[in-house]
This record gives C-alpha cells, structure tokens and sequence, in this order.
C-alpha cells in the first residue's frame, strides 16, 4: 500500500535542496497536492467515485504542510548553511540526515488519517492493480540496479550521485568525481538486500489491505492496521535489514562528508547560496497559503 508515498512526494519536494532549480520546486510544491494524486493514481486507479475524496485528503494535508513544516524547513536550512561553510565529519552529516528523517516520519504521521479514510473505499479488483505495479517496480529497480555489468551499474551510480551534488556546489572536479566513484565503488549498498526489502513491504501492504478493502473493518481496526503498516516501512522487522540499513546510512554520510571536505571555497559558497534561496523560497510559499 502507497498512502505514504504522500509523504514521500511532500518531502522530496519540500526539502529539495540537492534535487530541483528553485523555480522548478516552487511550482511543483504548489502543484504538490495534484501531482501527488496521480501519482498514487497509478498504484490504485481511483474509481470516480474515489478520485474527488481522494483530491480532498491531499489537500488537507498539502495544506497542513505548507502551513506548520515549511517554516521548520527554513530553520534546518538555516543551521545548514552554517554547517557548509566549514568541514564536516561523518557524524554531523549523520545529524543532518537524522533530522531530516525525522520530519519525514512527522508527515508520515500526519497521512496515517488520510490512509484510514481511504483504505476501506478501494475495492478487490484496485489490489490487482496494485500487484502490477508493484511488478513494474520491481522490473525498473532490477534494470537501474541489477541487470548489466559491475562497472555499468557503478557509471550509473555515480552519475546520479554527481548530478545531485552538482545541484548544491555546482561542477565537480575531477578529484571529487572520482572521491564518489571510489566512495561508491567500496559501499555497503547490496541491491538484491534492498529489493528483497521493497518487496517485504509490498506483500505486507498487500497483507494488510485485504481485510480493510470494501468497508470490511471498523474505522479504530482500520487505524490500528495502517499505523502497524506505516511502522513496518520504517522499521523493518527484519533484523538482517534492520542492521545493513544503518550500515548504508554511515556509509552515505561518510561518503557526504568526505564530498563537502574536498570542495573549494567557490563551491562551499555556491551551496549556501543554495539553501539561503530554498529558505527564501519556502518563506514565499509559507505566505502565499490560502
């Protein structure tokens, strides 16, 4: 089941410092609410019955987010900016990460009312349609991760990491594009243990959707499910998982930290003028709420 992913558009679009010009994410973050409808269009293929209930819930909670996250945007880009200027270690990229986290599981939160609201609406036929999707998924991470030879995959790794970066502190040198490839090339990331991961979660989702479709149960057993759901996705019940994930979170933020510690002044000033507009620029959204 994908109400959360909601939250996951939300955020990718609200905290997108590293991923999108500033023109491009002011629009898309005003469109927030539409886009994150077909996109949950495409893993329930909403009845037209369905489709204005579900408008009605991303409004509320788009709303909601403009009007009590962005402002917190704008102090953690705020105390980044002051992180950019200098050198970093492995431990404060961490923070970094960790307390963008945790606004991530505060909008997950949030969606749990709207995923209760919703879940018992869809209909038999709608987890056939999920199932599918959930097969093109797969299909697409197999090919972006798996299918092809290692130095293939690493050239597709390390361009999507550079492009990213290149979107905070501007062309890379040749001494940090191959900082990342090194860095990527000795990760702990093991794509077959992430795939096995997303497809735990899929067939929980679709565990835990069959006794909800068709108003089977009460709004509280509903509730109780969809929060039990959006725990599991956060917290894998899998140890095994449990522990190569913080081992990828480490890994990344030491690979973050020793990028930023070999930028130039140029660069380091290019990411603070970054973050200072996408702070402006959530400001300007923040005012502009119905």
């Amino acid at each position: 089941m994908r109400v959360e992913q909601l939250s996951r558009i939300i955020s990718l679009l609200a905290v997108a410092c590293l991923l999108a010009a500033c023109s491009v994410m002011k629009l898309a973050y005003n469109q927030v609410d539409e886009l994150a409808y077909w996109q949950l269009d495409s893993y329930f293929d909403f009845s037209e019955v369905q489709a204005p209930r579900v408008r009605e819930e991303l409004t509320r909670v788009h709303q909601w987010h403009r009007r009590t996250q962005l402002p917190i945007y704008q102090e953690m880009l705020q105390k980044w900016q002051a992180t950019l200027t200098g050198d970093m270690d492995e431990s404060q990229a961490c923070r970094m990460y960790e307390e963008a986290r945790a606004h991530l599981l505060t909008i997950s939160a949030r969606s749990e009312a709207a995923g209760v609201s919703l879940v018992g609406t869809l209909a038999t036929e709608q987890l056939d349609h999920l199932k599918r999707k959930f097969s093109r998924l797969n299909r697409e991470y197999r090919n972006d991760f798996l299918e092809g030879s290692p130095q293939d995959l690493l050239d597709k790794r390390v361009k999507k990491a550079a492009s990213r970066a290149e979107m905070l502190y501007g062309t890379l040198e040749e001494k940090q594009q191959t900082i990342l490839r090194s860095r990527l090339g000795q990760s702990v990331f093991n794509p077959a243990i992430s795939l096995a991961e997303y497809q735990r979660r899929q067939q929980d989702a679709l565990v835990t959707l069959v006794p909800l479709v068709n108003n089977q149960a009460s709004p509280e057993q509903a509730r109780q499910s969809i929060r039990g759901y959006f725990e599991r996705s956060i917290n894998s019940p899998d140890p095994a998982y449990r522990s190569y994930q913080l081992k990828l979170i480490r890994d990344n933020c030491r690979t973050f930290a020793e990028l930023h510690n070999s930028t130039t002044a140029t660069q380091r000033v290019k990411a603070v003028q970054t973050l200072a507009t996408y702070q402006q620029d959530f400001r300007l959204l923040v005012a502009q709420r119905p």
